[in-house]
């Protein structure tokens, strides 16, 4: 009996961007406010068309072997049949709002 991989595809914001990314070994982290993602998967590669936001994902994550992704970061977490293509999309174009974050301290 074969066993069949799990795939999930995990949305988040980074910089202002969101990122949509596969991978296949999802958990809650020891550090306490995060997730880890392992295992990145990225979609096969055409030689006809070259996707830039796919090369901008692959070389950011080329010699990642472990993420930690904050809780307030992610927007979604999907368990999926199959891997799609990452995507990085400017947050600023869709109708996604972030979490609002407390304002920094002040010195006085």
């Amino acid at each position: 009996m074969s066993e069949e991989r799990q795939v999930y595809r995990v949305i988040f914001h980074n910089n202002g961007e969101v990122m949509e990314v596969y991978a296949s070994q999802i958990y809650q982290s020891e550090l306490y406010g995060f997730i880890e993602v392992e295992a990145f998967m990225f979609g096969e590669r055409s030689g006809v068309v070259v996707d830039p936001a796919q090369e901008k994902l692959q070389s950011l994550f080329a010699d990642v072997t472990r993420s930690f992704i904050p809780l307030h970061a992610v927007i979604r977490i999907d368990e999926v049949n199959t891997p799609g293509t990452g995507k990085i999309t400017d947050s600023k174009a869709s109708n996604i709002t972030p979490f609002p974050y407390p304002p920094a301290p002040t010195k006085k």
